[in-house]
């Protein structure tokens, strides 16, 4: 038995590389992302190629080790180069994500020294940082201090959380579904209803408040709804409002919405995965008036804070109805409830395996401060309310309304013939071009394009290039 530990100690030991192999492979890696940085502001948007990466079924996994550079030459031709490129500034469709430098910085330290930030017990200044963090989000949206916040993987996670908070803060049992009321705009992102699916709640009545001329829900009709599911003996439970939707980055009026939950015992929760952010600067204030009105609210910094993919955030402001949906301890566990200054991620969300995500935030905003996240935020606001302007002055185009935040939607009208199948066509000239990345959605039933500005490198320079494309195309197509 010893002689067989020995031996497979030996092979085992190669997962622990001495220093000198440390630095041969950190070298190289840093070389290739330092080029990556170099190159980024030259680099397409988007690459259509005919193979979409398939190559890397090329070198399965298997018991042969395979060299670094060999293995970077594979990232870089097979995963690097088709497809979407997030890292680029001219990334303006969707809502883009971000990937600053110093985020990456946390990741290694957390990956390196591989905290365990799920349990407080394991980590406790891993989890007093996340709490921080999470403090620091809260006075943002105007939640008070004693709120409860998780650092998720992103809005999906950060939906379901609410939701089943919401849930079971409400009470809302298996033989009171079918007469349970949630009430939110068809503009509503779609993890919200995956997560109403998920939490069990598919049964619910499902009302869908009509929007107004910007495509924000419109308060009297909620109130109309739910007045009239009140009367006709249904349960109303909950409301899902918009701090910006993705199709159009519109902002329901949630002072007014506030009221109609607070008159009618309903639990508001707020969608900000792309604007809550916008709090930071003076003009997303002027539009996200009403944020402390919701009883949860999730936050994506992976948007709004230019972190990488994978950094969302939920707020909750009664952490007794969070714990109580989340909390629960095995038998194994029992350990962990020696030391509880402080909650653990773990009792307040799905979690338990959690990733030291806080470490990857906390980096960045106290190496810059918040003074760069702030502005370029507001940067973000302006570049669209220019790509707007722009576009007026431009004859042909058919514009949507003014952005509440940084969308801008808009179609091309051709002098004759189908306009839908005209903007397709221009969209996928866009796509094939690569220089910047647009956009589209069906919008009241219109193929519409979309601009999206927040990328924290796109700059006005990224702007004119867009319209300066979108001109070139249209000539082309015409």
């Amino acid at each position: 038995m010893i002689e067989r530990i020995r031996q497979l100690e030996a092979v085992a030991r190669r997962l622990e590389p001495a220093a000198a192999e440390r630095d041969a492979l950190i070298a190289p890696v840093l070389g290739y992302a330092n080029d990556f940085l170099n190159r980024v502001d030259n680099l397409p948007a988007y690459v259509t190629t005919d193979d979409k990466g398939i190559g890397i079924y090329d070198s399965p996994i298997g018991d042969a080790p395979v060299g670094i550079h060999d293995l970077l030459a594979m990232v870089g031709e097979h995963v690097d180069r088709p497809g979407l490129n997030p890292a680029s500034g001219g990334h303006l469709g969707y809502i883009p994500g971000g990937g600053i430098f110093h985020s990456a910085l946390g990741d290694y330290l957390a990956d390196v020294t591989n905290r365990y930030a799920g349990v407080f017990f394991a980590s406790p200044g891993a989890v007093r940082m996340e709490h921080m963090l999470t403090r620091w989000m809260a006075s943002i949206v105007g939640f008070p201090e004693t709120s409860a916040g998780n650092l998720t993987s992103g809005g999906s996670i950060a939906n379901l959380i609410g939701v089943v908070t919401a849930r079971d803060a409400r009470q809302v049992t298996a033989r009171d579904i079918p007469r349970s009321v949630i009430y939110l705009t068809s503009h509503v992102h779609h993890s919200v209803d995956k997560a109403i699916r998920i939490a069990g709640l598919r049964e619910c009545v499902i009302r869908h408040v009509p929007m107004d001329a910007r495509h924000r829900l419109d308060a009297n009709a909620l109130e109309r709804l739910v007045s009239g599911d009140v009367a006709a003996g249904l349960r109303p439970f909950l409301v899902i409002a918009s701090a910006g939707t993705t199709d159009v980055g519109a902002v329901d009026p949630m002072r007014a919405i506030g009221d109609i939950a607070d008159r009618h015992g309903l639990w508001l929760h707020v969608d900000g995965a792309y604007g809550a952010f916008f709090a930071l600067c003076d003009e997303g204030r002027k539009v996200l008036g009403g944020m402390d009105r919701a009883d949860s609210i999730i936050m994506d910094p992976h948007k709004g804070l230019f972190l990488p993919y994978g950094s969302g955030a939920v707020l909750v402001k009664d952490t007794r109805a969070m714990q109580d949906a989340h909390f629960y301890v095995a038998n194994y566990m029992q350990d962990t409830q020696a030391s509880r200054d402080e909650a653990s991620p773990a009792d307040l969300s799905p979690e338990l395996t959690k990733h030291f995500r806080g470490l990857r935030l906390w980096l960045p905003l106290k190496l810059l401060g918040v003074g760069p996240f702030r502005a370029g935020l507001e940067e973000k606001m302006w570049l669209a309310r220019y790509f707007r302007e722009r576009l007026l002055e431009t004859p042909g185009f058919d514009v949507g309304p003014p952005p509440d935040l940084s969308v801008v939607t808009f179609r091309y009208v051709p002098p004759k013939g189908d306009v839908a199948e005209f903007n397709q066509r221009l969209v996928q000239a866009i796509h094939a071009d690569g220089r910047v990345f647009l956009s589209s959605s069906m919008i009241d039933d219109v193929f519409t394009i979309r601009l999206a500005v927040l990328a924290f490198r796109t700059h006005l320079d990224t702007i004119d290039l867009a319209l300066e494309i979108l001109k070139e195309k249209i000539a082309e197509l015409s």
